[in-house]
């Protein structure tokens, strides 16, 4: 008979809006053992399995920590209260954690402060400036206020179908999976399963069953804004939500967003197991990609398996054409279908596709090591070399066009390339040469077109090296440190090391030509050597820039980019990914305009 032996979720701790899947496993008649579903269309020996989600509602409710959701609260801040912040922002799980989040939670008084000051409220006095917190300790491990989850009063179906004692169990879904809603917060899931007769239905099994820990939200991190270079004396703030772009402008995102394979709690022990599960990590990744509403969107170690499965189909969904490159498996070991690689989508009412081309940087390798390194050390050579790394160029056609009177009809093309870099960091000839091959490609393109350029990507390369210094300058210094890294000769000479394309890094422009009051915070936040962000990769181990989009500044103009983080924008007490950000680097945004080109 079909026997379910196991039955077990790969996290414990359910979130709003991630989909729930449990682990079923099965053993046939034959004695053979499965994970397959057995579908009612499809009985295994006159038998199915029947699938049951709950919602237990105790009497009581609790409160959660605003901080820590995971943790029920002990504490209550009442300076929130007397502001009317949304309750479920005053509740922490422990003294510790509200001093700890003070820096943080201050905000949000200065914020209400900020709007009793605006709205001239009498009671300013009362509540208006708050420099210190008044905490209620006297918070009991449960409450019967309503307003307790999440700070509404979540409504249930009704039909109970269940009473235990003092918890009330409601029938939410009767499939494998489920997703959370608002409605669960605070409460503990149930999930049942059990084999049943395919003709009456009748249990015949075990019951297996499977308690969560309490829902909790899914955590929102402080949105991050576009910052205007439309005139150089009103760097005014504007939403993404309610940007207003020129019909002949366009957006482009780079992100990396940390491939489930790297995605360790070894390497991420700072990150709570349940926000580092890819069930959490895509839905946060999906909402954070699509609430950007980039026109172009580059994305890094995106494994091959979530590419088919989730961001093509996803991304469709909000109008994205994808295009992806998977990285080569000379060296890599593992499942073909966890291997990452670079993804491109471009929403299909502003682009259509001309072209698209590959750089697999261990074919230039194997051309590189037969052209110029003896046979005897051609082995060590492509030892050294050959790194799976890739590259993804897409041209495309704008369906806007500033090209007015003078060139009617006139295409308006543009060239995005998109990759990712080798990582090892002593491997300097390495990085260094993969950037010159990506960028002499390029030419090639420029010079058959008439077509503004764009370089984005994780190029595992801080401000200052000779690979950023070849983006940027077009050349590399020949007394430059790294170019002492170069065992196989592949760097001599140095005099070959350059590009003739006018490409300029978007977020330098910040120093360049942020000027006014608006700028001052986000100043602060770039290198003033290099005018490159001061991080774009923020780890326990590394913080610093890795990430960048070039573009051609003789075809393209920089309008607006998307605001940087600072240190304390992140918890204090860890690093990227967080419960809120579920990379280990931050997006980069900047929004472009078409230089109109006149006949000569």
């Amino acid at each position: 008979m079909l026997t379910v032996l196991r039955v077990h979720l790969p996290s414990d701790i359910p979130i709003v809006g991630c989909e729930l899947t449990p682990y079923v496993l099965l053993r046939r008649p034959d004695k053979s053992v499965i994970t397959d579903d057995v579908l009612d269309s499809a009985p295994i020996d006159g038998h199915t399995l029947r699938y049951k989600w709950y919602r237990i509602q105790s009497d009581k409710k609790v409160a959660i920590c605003s901080v820590h959701p995971s943790e029920q609260a002990t504490l209550q801040c009442l300076g929130c209260v007397k502001a009317k912040i949304p309750v479920a922002k005053s509740y922490h799980c422990s003294t510790k954690c509200f001093s700890d989040a003070w820096q943080h939670h201050r905000v949000l008084h200065e914020r209400a402060a900020s709007a009793v000051n605006e709205n001239g409220n009498e009671e300013e006095e009362e509540f208006g400036r708050f420099n210190n917190a008044v905490v209620n300790t006297s918070l009991p491990p449960s409450q019967s206020a309503g307003n307790l989850a999440n700070g509404v009063t979540p409504l249930y179906p009704a039909t109970v179908a269940q009473r235990n004692g003092s918890e009330t169990w409601f029938d939410v879904a009767r499939s494998k999976t489920y997703t959370p809603t608002a409605d669960d917060i605070g409460h503990v899931l149930k999930f049942e399963c059990v084999v049943v007769d395919a003709e009456t239905k009748h249990p015949v099994g075990h019951m297996n069953t499977i308690l969560t820990s309490r829902v909790i939200p899914a955590p929102s991190p402080t949105p991050r804004r576009l910052i205007s270079f439309s005139g150089v004396d009103i760097p005014g703030h504007l939403d993404l939500d309610g940007r207003i772009s020129s019909s002949e402008s366009f957006t482009v995102l780079s992100y990396n967003i940390l491939s489930d394979a790297y995605a360790s709690s070894e390497i991420y022990n700072y990150c709570p197991s349940w926000a580092l599960s890819w069930t959490y990590r895509r839905q946060n990744l999906l909402r954070e990609i699509v609430g950007y509403r980039a026109d172009i969107v580059c994305l890094q170690e995106v494994q091959n398996d979530h590419f088919e499965e989730f961001f093509a189909p996803e991304l469709d969904k909000h109008g994205y054409q994808a295009l992806y490159k998977r990285k080569t498996a000379e060296v890599f070991g593992g499942n073909i279908n966890t291997i990452d690689g670079c993804a491109t989508f471009f929403r299909r009412d502003r682009f259509s596709h001309v072209k698209k081309y590959e750089v697999e940087f261990n074919k230039a390798a194997q051309s590189l090591t037969d052209a110029l390194v003896p046979s005897a050390q051609k082995k060590a050579a492509l030892s050294r070399l050959v790194k799976d790394n890739v590259a993804l160029i897409a041209v495309l056609e704008a369906k806007f066009s500033n090209q007015g009177v003078d060139n009617p009809g006139k295409r308006q093309l543009v060239c995005v390339a998109n990759t990712h870099v080798n990582v090892q960091q002593e491997l300097k000839d390495v990085k260094l040469w993969q950037v010159h091959t990506l960028l002499k490609g390029l030419e090639k393109i420029a010079a058959s077109a008439d077509i503004p350029m764009l370089v984005c990507g994780d190029f595992n390369s801080v401000p200052g090296s000779a690979p950023h210094s070849l983006l940027a300058a077009g050349k590399v210094d020949p007394l430059h440190p790294d170019l002492q890294v170069d065992p196989l000769g592949i760097l001599r000479p140095t005099t070959k090391l350059t590009h003739h394309l006018p490409l300029v890094s978007a977020y330098s422009a910040i120093g360049r030509l942020g000027v006014g009051l608006g700028f001052e915070l986000q100043r602060r936040r770039i290198d003033p050597t290099t005018n490159e962000p001061l991080f774009t990769n923020c780890t326990r181990d590394f913080i610093g820039t890795h990430d960048y989009i070039f573009y051609s500044a003789d075809s393209l103009t920089i309008e607006s980019m998307l605001e940087l983080l600072d240190e304390d924008s992140l918890r204090k007490d860890t690093a990227l990914p967080s419960p809120e950000w579920s990379s280990d680097h931050i997006a980069l945004l900047a929004e472009f305009h078409c230089k109109s080109r006149t006949k000569h």
